[in-house]
């Protein structure tokens, strides 16, 4: 495995063991958006900001946690425009990357006022738990270009686990459900690398373009990244699965 897949599982396993112990010491949701907004800075090292924004079911906002003022702002004007990155992530339940404000035409009105405060690309992820859409977690760079596809399984990691961290605070058992989440999301992860470097072997291709092939598959069927790896690694073992 390489050595920088191997660094990113070790920081990951760090910002959930903190995360979690925030969390569960925190009873205001914006107070544990704003650990995990900084941890998504902290882990994702191409991030000048990041931030979380709780969401109701009309997609209103009720809380949000930013790192710093540009990504407020950048966050406020996506409410008071109706559009932008955050909103559609939120209503499709699917990853949304900007790679450039200056020039992406899908939400025009607001790519123009971030671009103004000096933010150059975007990646936003939905945060879920169970059924239930519970906001979306954003991260911004001051270059265009700045996220690329690993970046994009870091967020949704990240956002998974908030998810139900988020969402499972308020129980009684939540200190047991959010060790056993800790550990699943970790455990994707591991699914998700083993079946890279399978494809790497099968398509003798590199990493990047390896996992690329994961994530198209995910998006294709619809169907969480991990769960897409497992069966990858499943018909490797059993081929008439």
């Amino acid at each position: 495995m390489e050595p920088t897949t191997t660094a990113t599982t070790a920081d990951l396993t760090t910002v959930f063991a903190r995360i979690q112990g925030m969390l569960l010491s925190q009873e205001s949701a914006e107070a544990a958006a704003t650990q995990l907004a900084r941890a998504a800075q902290d882990l994702i090292g191409s991030a000048a900001g990041a931030g979380v924004s709780l969401l109701d079911d009309t997609g209103r906002r009720t809380s949000v946690a930013a790192t710093d003022p540009r990504v407020e702002s950048a966050d406020a004007a996506q409410y008071e425009l109706g559009e932008g990155p955050c909103l559609s992530a939120w209503a499709t339940e699917s990853l949304q990357r900007l790679e450039d404000t200056a020039t992406d035409a899908r939400w025009p009105e607001w790519s123009r006022t971030a671009a103004a405060t000096g933010i150059a690309s975007v990646l936003s992820v939905p945060v879920l738990y169970r059924e239930r859409r519970l906001g979306a977690m954003k991260i911004y760079a001051t270059t265009a270009g700045a996220f690329d596809d690993r970046a994009e399984h870091q967020l949704l990691l990240l956002a998974s686990a908030a998810g139900t961290l988020l969402g499972a605070a308020q129980g009684s058992d939540a200190p047991q459900r959010l060790s056993a989440s800790m550990q699943q999301a970790l455990a994707d992860r591991t699914a998700v690398e083993t079946a890279t470097g399978m494809l790497m072997e099968r398509h003798a291709t590199d990493h990047e373009s390896a996992r690329r092939l994961l994530i198209e598959a995910s998006r294709q069927q619809r169907r969480p990244l991990a769960q897409i790896a497992r069966r990858i690694a499943e018909r490797a073992t059993d081929p008439t699965r």
